[in-house]
């Protein structure tokens, strides 16, 4: 994935300028930056949900997204990518299990496919025990897992988060980030918009830092550091 030359703004204010990123697959990527950095933007732009002003988002195939955005490509491309939310956007009064299969009945998978992919889903982030569980029922952490699984159902190949860990405690939040290194183990592209010092620094992944509308820094094996 290459962001190529991408400048994105709301009306007339630029949140981001002229910027160019090469994504490998495989690679594990955090974004940081302050509050209206751009970084949040940036994911709504590689989801297909934020047209960039100027330059595109070029895929893997070379294809580029927005030159060729239309419902049925971003349909499809959709399906390659699973995002996940800092506020879950979870059905609280559904089940566990319903909420992961009503990822895959909204786009029109069968019941078959269904039965199957769902406890996988769940079985990868460890909460196969809980599927008949109400969602409201359980913690933080468990809920951000269920969307992990909801996101894993259409057996993506790029994982992307948006604050994932942000209302969570330390632990929690421990957890879910194994979780995304397992899934990047097994050869999936992941890219992590984080404000979470701790976590970027225990990690040890490609740090790319946002400041004043552009790329402060990029940094392979980086920290959390915003000078």
């Amino acid at each position: 994935m290459k962001i190529d030359k991408v400048t994105l703004a709301f009306e007339n204010k630029i949140v981001l300028k002229d910027i160019s990123i090469d994504i490998d697959p495989g690679e594990f990527v955090f974004f940081i930056g302050s509050s209206g950095s751009g970084k949040t933007t940036l994911i709504r732009a590689l989801i297909g949900d934020f047209a960039p002003y100027s330059g595109d988002i070029v895929l893997d195939n070379n294809i580029a997204l927005y030159k060729n955005l239309n419902e049925s490509f971003l349909q499809e491309y959709r399906r390659n990518i699973g995002v996940i939310f800092q506020d879950y956007k979870l059905l609280e009064s559904k089940k566990v299990y319903e909420n992961v299969a009503f990822a895959m009945e909204v786009c029109g998978y069968s019941d078959d496919i269904i039965v199957k992919r769902v406890p996988e889903a769940l079985e990868q982030v460890g909460l196969l025990v809980k599927k008949d569980k109400f969602v409201k029922e359980l913690s933080g952490g468990e809920k951000q897992r269920v969307a992990i699984a909801r996101a894993l159902v259409h057996e993506p190949q790029i994982i992307i988060g948006d604050e994932p860990t942000g209302n969570l405690d330390p632990k929690a939040a421990g957890e879910i980030m194994d979780i995304f290194e397992d899934l990047n183990q097994d050869g999936k592209t992941v890219i992590i918009a984080t404000h979470d010092k701790a976590i970027v620094d225990a990690r040890k992944k490609r740090v790319i830092a946002f400041k004043d509308k552009k790329i402060l820094s990029d940094t392979p094996k980086g920290k959390y550091c915003l000078d």
